[in-house]
């Protein structure tokens, strides 16, 4: 059970919105980045997860088109904590927030950092058991979930970028892709399929996150996101887990509350937000015990984009893992015996 429900929880922990929806312009901070949840817990277990995340980019596209570079480079590390517990044997609580180290965009001409760090939001999501039966050599699992994500960092940082004795110290507000959150309270819909064949201990498995995202005080309104994600998953030696990815992502453009012009309050360009893209996601990850120790990256296979925008490129997330049970059950013996 903790081998291989940890491993496939670690494989989605590159589920997160846009890094960037435009070079001025959108993005804001992950809903889920570093840790999505997947499966539900036995009733009274714990899973405490953790990770750090960094990302760094300096690719710009037209559409699909590579095109020259607005700035130098947009990068972030980011430290990410959830906690998962078993309510009942169907019925799973998550809840994870975040910390950036630093998210910072790089003009090196002009010898200029703009940057922030500090918590992003917290995420609540329950999680419910909706088919779980065995056939023989195959186990099948359907999980559905509904969530909520509350900012809790800044959304509106700003920059000096003026001071004079007579007019005082005029500041700007920072882009999206450089704030901690993009300060809405966001719905969350969640599912997540899998098959299991025990004795190959091979996984096949699927999920689709859907974040209908609403405006905060800015009157900004950063595109919903949707991103599906197939699976496959193989166990070596009982302690080395491989598993590789194949997410595709779209982020809706971005949009204005009336009155609000995002281009001369903000300087954001509503035509460059919104994208598609494609990634392949490789995992590599240990088991020891009920530790789960794991590294995995993102390889952009396909990107296109609104207009013009800093495009994704690197992305590096390396983390533990670590569940146990308050007591043992007939049911977790079982599933210790499957693995």
């Amino acid at each position: 059970m903790v081998t291989r429900l940890i491993a496939l929880n670690l494989c989605l922990l590159l589920i997160n919105s846009s890094y960037s929806q435009g070079c001025c312009s959108g993005g804001g901070s992950n809903p889920i980045a570093g840790g999505a949840a997947t499966g539900v817990l036995q009733k009274n277990q714990f899973e405490i997860s953790g990770n750090h995340q960094f990302m760094s980019s300096n690719k710009f596209y037209s559409e699909n088109r590579d095109t020259a570079a607005l700035f130098d480079n947009l990068n972030s590390n980011y430290l990410f904590l959830r906690v998962d517990y078993g309510l009942s044997d169907k019925l799973t609580l998550s809840v994870a927030s975040g910390y950036f180290l630093n998210k910072s965009l790089i003009e090196l001409e002009q010898e200029d950092t703009t940057s922030s760090k500090g918590f992003s939001d917290v995420i609540v999501l329950p999680r419910y058991d909706v088919i779980n039966k065995t056939n023989g050599n195959v186990k099948s699992e359907l999980t559905l979930g509904v969530g909520i994500k509350v900012p809790i960092g800044s959304h509106n940082d700003s920059t000096l970028i003026f001071s004079n004795p007579l007019v005082g110290d005029i500041y700007s507000i920072n882009p999206p892709t450089v704030q901690n959150t993009n300060g809405s309270i966001d719905l969350m819909l969640y599912s997540f399929l899998i098959r299991t064949y025990i004795k190959q201990k091979l996984r096949i498995f699927a999920n689709v996150l859907y974040v209908k995202r609403g405006y905060n005080s800015l009157g900004q309104k950063i595109g919903d996101y949707t991103s599906i994600g197939l699976f496959i998953g193989k166990t070596f030696f009982r302690k080395i887990g491989l598993t590789t990815q194949l997410r595709g992502e779209w982020v809706g453009q971005m949009k204005a509350a009336q009155n609000v012009d995002l281009l001369g309050n903000y300087n954001i360009q509503q035509e460059s937000t919104g994208s598609k893209k494609l990634f392949f996601v490789p995992q590599v990850s240990y088991i020891h015990k009920s530790f789960v120790f794991f590294a995995t990256s993102e390889i952009p296979l396909y990107q296109n984009v609104n207009g013009t925008q800093v495009g994704s490129q690197f992305q590096l997330t390396t983390g533990l893992n670590y569940r146990f049970l308050t007591r043992k059950t007939a049911q977790n013996k079982e599933d210790c015996e499957l693995d």
